[in-house]
């Protein structure tokens, strides 16, 4: 009764709009995964606890998958947390205050380092967070700011990126055709991703900020309407406060905050592509395509975990039951960012259950079955992608659905253009909807990375991340009928230039 149909959606949308009413993620997810668990088994209660408890969050945390990324997150919360006892972050906040003059050159430097580290988004999120914390907080950039530029700079990156691990995930949904060929092709088409960096450079340029994401700003400057915002946009990602100070070494230096980020970039790259064969002789483009990220990324973070407890025992920063004392206290950390993950997953295990990915397959196919549509299908498949990514929190969920259909409504041609674009707009709505959607992973991995309590991070970024998709369906509406991207992507950069600009003017006549 309730499968493939709009209800398989409900419990998404309930627990979004939860979140964003009762500003409380755990609760909110809670109610969205026991609604779907109700409308799987027709409102049987014992069946019930059955699908929500058992196939869904033993079934998702026994995901092999899904377990790697969980050691991923504790092992890099334990390196943080040996950064900061061994005073490696305090060393460079204070180089980096040094060097860095200026607030916005804080921000370029963070989104640089976002666009550097492209392998993983995940990553991404708690690298650049850990590494850019010190120097962003010195220039009172709110945390809110910060965990936007980090989560824009994630998916948007990782997406217009060959070598990734979501260029990976891309490049296997296509049958009958060249898999990184077809994903190079549609980088110049891919408007979201572009026009998310292209806003974000704009507004730290530029110092327009607009919705909530202003106040945030004004408060982080002691200017705003409610001064104890900024305690709480420091606060933790559950929002504690008042929390002891962990002791700091007195004798750390930026080595020790630079050599253990650099050892776990190299680390992590190296066990990316070991899993997919390049040490056996495949190649290191066809390795990437081929790795698992998840099994990469823990032999990465774990042998980057090792060196870093020799290296800072070695130079006697730390001692070595100091280090041990630390790896738990990372955990603790991340135990906020696990929980709603882990609540996030069995959410998305309850829509799948009820076939929301079929339902909104089929609404695909039914607009591309339409003739006189063909020219609109990148517009259409660009908003299907959002909304389908939005309410499941999964981008890759979305390309897998997604991407199938369209090359086999166009045939796996890879001359037709209007594919590639439409191809793209599959990768583009995706990463859009997962950068809007408060049970995205990667939106809860850019909230623990900048230890911002989440849902003010998805309340802030969300005007921003409207506005450019509002713009990019513009550019897919006439990269549809132009099919030359050198014409539209340029009209969609003016496009978005030009709305920063108007939001500027807006926001100073308030």
């Amino acid at each position: 009764m309730f499968t493939n149909s709009f209800w398989a959606l409900l419990p998404a949308i309930i627990a979004i709009a939860l979140a964003l009413i009762t500003k409380e993620v755990y609760s909110s997810l809670f109610v969205g995964i026991l609604v779907g668990g109700l409308l799987y088994t027709n409102f049987n209660l014992t069946a019930t606890m059955q699908h929500v408890f058992v196939d869904g969050m033993i079934g998702q945390l026994s995901d092999s998958w899904n377990v790697g990324i969980l050691i991923f997150l504790v092992i890099l919360g334990s390196m943080v947390m040996l950064m900061n006892r061994a005073g490696g972050s305090a060393a460079f906040g204070k180089w980096a205050v040094s060097h860095v003059k200026t607030k916005i050159g804080a921000q370029i430097a963070t989104i640089a380092l976002g666009c550097l580290i492209f392998i993983d988004d995940y990553f991404n999120c708690l690298t650049v967070g850990s590494v850019m914390r010190p120097l962003t907080d010195k220039h009172k950039i709110s945390r809110e700011k910060l965990a936007y530029l980090i989560d824009a700079t994630a998916a948007p990156i990782c997406i217009i990126a060959p070598i990734s691990s979501w260029a990976a995930a891309v490049t296997g949904f296509v049958d009958g055709a060249n898999g990184l060929t077809l994903f190079v092709r549609a980088i110049p088409y891919n408007f979201y991703a572009i026009l998310t960096v292209v806003m974000m450079l704009t507004i730290t340029l530029t110092k327009i900020d607009f919705g909530p994401m202003r106040k945030a700003e004004l408060n982080a400057w002691g200017k705003g309407d409610d001064e104890k915002d900024l305690e709480k946009s420091h606060s933790s990602l559950t929002g504690a406060e008042d929390q002891p100070e962990p002791p700091v070494s007195l004798r750390g230096k930026v080595i020790h905050l630079v050599l253990p980020i650099v050892t776990l970039i190299v680390c992590c790259v190296i066990g990316m592509i070991y899993t997919g064969g390049f040490f056996e002789g495949v190649s290191f483009v066809d390795a990437f395509a081929g790795s698992d990220a998840s099994v990469g990324l823990v032999f990465g973070s774990v042998t980057a975990l090792i060196i870093t407890i020799i290296f800072m025992v070695a130079t006697r920063v730390l001692s070595f039951s100091e280090c041990m004392n630390a790896i738990p206290e990372g955990f603790k950390s991340m135990v906020p960012a696990i929980l709603i993950l882990t609540f996030a997953w069995t959410l998305k295990s309850m829509t799948d259950s009820l076939g929301a990915a079929e339902y909104v397959g089929s609404l695909v196919a039914n607009v591309a079955d339409r003739g006189t549509f063909m020219k609109m299908i990148p517009a259409f498949v660009f908003i299907i992608g959002a909304f389908l990514a939005f309410a499941t929190g999964t981008s890759w969920g979305t390309f897998g659905i997604l991407i199938p259909i369209v090359a086999k409504v166009f045939g796996s041609d890879m001359n037709n253009e209007l594919m590639i674009i439409a191809i793209s707009a599959c990768m583009a709505g995706a990463v859009c909807g997962d950068h809007c959607s408060p049970i995205s992973d990667t939106t809860i991995m850019a909230s623990a990375g900048a230890e911002c309590k989440h849902i003010r991070h998805v309340s802030t970024q969300l005007p921003y991340a409207i506005t450019a998709a509002i713009i990019s369906f513009l550019s897919y509406v006439i990269a549809g009928f132009v099919q030359n991207w050198l014409i539209c992507l340029p009209i969609g950069v003016v496009l978005m230039i030009g709305t920063i600009y108007g939001m500027k003017v807006v926001v100073s006549d308030k």
